[in-house]
């Protein structure tokens, strides 16, 4: 007899102990087996693309890209990977913009192990799983983006390119021109025309209401 293939999974958490305690967690599940982990968002965009697993396991307060925008990413460029949000927040605006950027469930990090696992084999197997507290919020982002895929909440992730949502994700963490520009292998001159860009399109003038604006919209979160 053929042996089952395991479901594989990659896990995305900027804290070391969340990382280790999923590892071990997971490992328990003889039809789940992890690939990799990572605790940077650009990071575990490559590894997801390079490994292709059957489920990226995202939190999404994460450092060098928002879990936001590496859902985005990893959906635009590998749709057949399925995405599993774990976080520790569950107010609306994350849940909405976790759904238009493609997440295929979103569960809070007090859930059980057994309800974990069962989220996992779930969304690996092509359906969405929703944590009870969040499932309302998510059903009705799903009906509004299927009935108005070009409503407002459609319009804020389209109305920057990706390279602006990177600047903006690393100006909100309070990084400098010249750190942007090492960070993204750029020239700093460029880091400012995609600064002034993104500014010009926003109408917005400074940075503190560039971070407003971005924790506002769920590009990315404040620190807790």
């Amino acid at each position: 007899m053929t042996p089952q293939k395991k479901i594989t999974v990659i896990i995305a958490d900027d804290h070391t102990l969340v990382r280790r305690g999923l590892v071990s967690l997971l490992s328990l599940n003889n039809d789940i087996e992890v690939i990799a982990e990572v605790g940077d968002g650009r990071v575990a965009v490559e590894i997801a693309l390079e490994k292709r697993p059957d489920v990226v396991m995202m939190d999404l307060s994460m450092p060098n890209l928002s879990g936001f925008e590496a859902i985005r990413q990893i959906k635009k460029r590998a749709p057949t990977v399925k995405i599993l949000v774990l976080s520790a927040y569950d107010n609306e605006e994350y849940v909405l913009e976790t759904v238009l950027n493609g997440a295929d469930g979103y569960m809070l990090k007090n859930t059980s192990p057994d309800e974990l696992n069962n989220a996992i084999k779930t969304v690996a197997s092509g359906g969405t799983y929703y944590s009870p507290s969040v499932a309302r919020i998510a059903e009705e982002a799903k009906s509004a983006l299927s009935l108005s895929p070009d409503g407002p909440a459609a319009r804020i992730a389209d109305r920057l390119t990706e390279r602006e949502r990177e600047i903006l994700q690393l100006l909100t963490e309070g990084k400098a021109t010249k750190q942007i520009a090492k960070r993204l292998h750029i020239s700093p001159k460029t880091v400012e025309v995609h600064r002034l860009n993104l500014m010009g399109k926003l109408k917005i003038d400074s940075i503190a209401q560039l971070t407003k604006y971005a924790i506002q919209e769920g590009l990315t979160q404040p620190e807790p």
